[in-house]
C-alpha cells in the first residue's frame, strides 16, 4: 500500500513538474477607460492581459499598483486574488475610484485645464502583480500609460 501511494505521488510530481513550463506571460494593461463619473468620484478601469501556457493555474494578485492621472498620483489599486486558468489567455480588472476633490486640487490645476481643452487625460498604472503557484512566486512589473478621452 505504501509503495502504491509513493508511486502515485512520484508520478503526480513528475506530471506537475513537467507541466509548469514557465510563469504566465504578462502582455500589458489594455482598455484603460473611465467607466463611471459622479460628483464624488471617477472610476477608472484597465485590464491586465496575461497568457498562461501551463496546464496548471495558480493565483494572481494586484496589490499596491499606483494610478497616476496627468502625472499626479491619485489612488492605489488593491484587489482580491484571481484564479489563473490553465492554458488560456485572460485578463484581470484593475479598477480604482478616484475622489474628484483630489483631481480638482490646486496641485493638479494646470494639468486639469489642459485636459479640459484637449478632452484627454493620461492615466498611468505603476506597480507589481504577484503570481503564486505551489509556493513559487513571480512578480510582474506594471508600467503602462494610456491617453484616454473624457466626456465633458
Amino acid at each position: 500500500m505504501i509503495k502504491k501511494t509513493l508511486l502515485v505521488l512520484t508520478f503526480a510530481f513528475i506530471i506537475i513538474g513537467c507541466s509548469i513550463k514557465e510563469s504566465p506571460e504578462f502582455r500589458g494593461v489594455n482598455n484603460i477607460k473611465v467607466i463611471e463619473s459622479t460628483k464624488t468620484y471617477i472610476t477608472i478601469k484597465g485590464d491586465a492581459l496575461f497568457k498562461n501556457p501551463n496546464v496548471i493555474g495558480g493565483e494572481l494578485k494586484a496589490d499596491g499598483i499606483k494610478v497616476f492621472v496627468n502625472g499626479n498620483e491619485m489612488a492605489t489599486v488593491s484587489s482580491e486574488s484571481f484564479e489563473v486558468p490553465a492554458k488560456e489567455e485572460f485578463t484581470i480588472p484593475l479598477k480604482v475610484n478616484i475622489p474628484t476633490d483630489s483631481i480638482f486640487s490646486n496641485k493638479n490645476l494646470g494639468g486639469l485645464i489642459g485636459s479640459l481643452f484637449s478632452k484627454k487625460i493620461d492615466v498611468k498604472y505603476q506597480g507589481k502583480i504577484i503570481y503564486k503557484v505551489f509556493g513559487f512566486s513571480n512578480f510582474y512589473d506594471v508600467d503602462e500609460t494610456e491617453t484616454i478621452k473624457i466626456k465633458l
